[in-house]
Order: C-alpha cells, then sequence, then structure tokens
C-alpha cells in the first residue's frame, strides 16, 4: 500500500501544519496516515462512451472496513470484479477531497451493465 501512501502525504503534512504542528517526524505521520486513512472513503469510477463523448460512472463507494482488498491490489480487484477498463479512484477525508489515481486493468468490461452509484 505504499502507493496510497504517496497519495496522502502532501495531505497529511498540509493538515498537520494547519494545526500548528512542526515538522512532523516518521512516527507522527504514520499514526496521522493511519487516522485519517481508517476515517477515509475511495469512489470508484469509470470511463465511458457517452453520447459521441466520455463520462465518469460512478460504479462504487469503499469505506475503512471495505477498502483494503482494492487498497492491497488494486489491479487484481479490479480486473475480477469490474473488469477491463480506465477507472479512477478518488481517495476523501471526510468531505475534503485528498488525491485520485487511475488504473487500467486489462479484459471484458464487466462494469457496463451495472447501475450507477447514485448518493
Amino acid at each position: 500500500m505504499d502507493w496510497v501512501w504517496l497519495l496522502y502525504e502532501k495531505y497529511l503534512r498540509k493538515e498537520l501544519a494547519r494545526g500548528g504542528s512542526p515538522e512532523p517526524d516518521d512516527e507522527t505521520l504514520q499514526a496521522a496516515f493511519i487516522s485519517v486513512l481508517s476515517d477515509s472513503f475511495v469512489t470508484l469510477l469509470v470511463q465511458e462512451p457517452w453520447r459521441g463523448s466520455v463520462r465518469f460512472k460512478t460504479l462504487a463507494r469503499f469505506d475503512s472496513a471495505t477498502m483494503f482488498d482494492l487498497l492491497n491490489d488494486p489491479l487484481g480487484f479490479l480486473g475480477n470484479k469490474y473488469g477491463g477498463g480506465k477507472f479512477k479512484l478518488n481517495f476523501h477525508h471526510g468531505h475534503h477531497f485528498v488525491a485520485t489515481r487511475n488504473f487500467k486493468p486489462e479484459g471484458e468490461p464487466l462494469w457496463m451493465h451495472l447501475p450507477e452509484l447514485t448518493e
């Protein structure tokens, strides 16, 4: 899950600095990462053709209790559950956007007939 840390590092440093914390040491950053990740969620979107253009269809939202298979092996998880396509993972901590990461597993697009997740 080193790739997830790279997404959160800048966000964590900014949040700790906003709280008046001096330059955090590795232990402080690690504790903050675990805490923030446990309060985060990931929204899964897929790029799909739409009216002569493309759009991002929301497929799922994963909270801290359901995201770890996705985070441990994103290409395997996406390929097995949703098939091939251009996927976007948006990470949020509460109402704050943290980062996004794209993945493109190969295979048949199993997601094509799945309904769009609505809020």
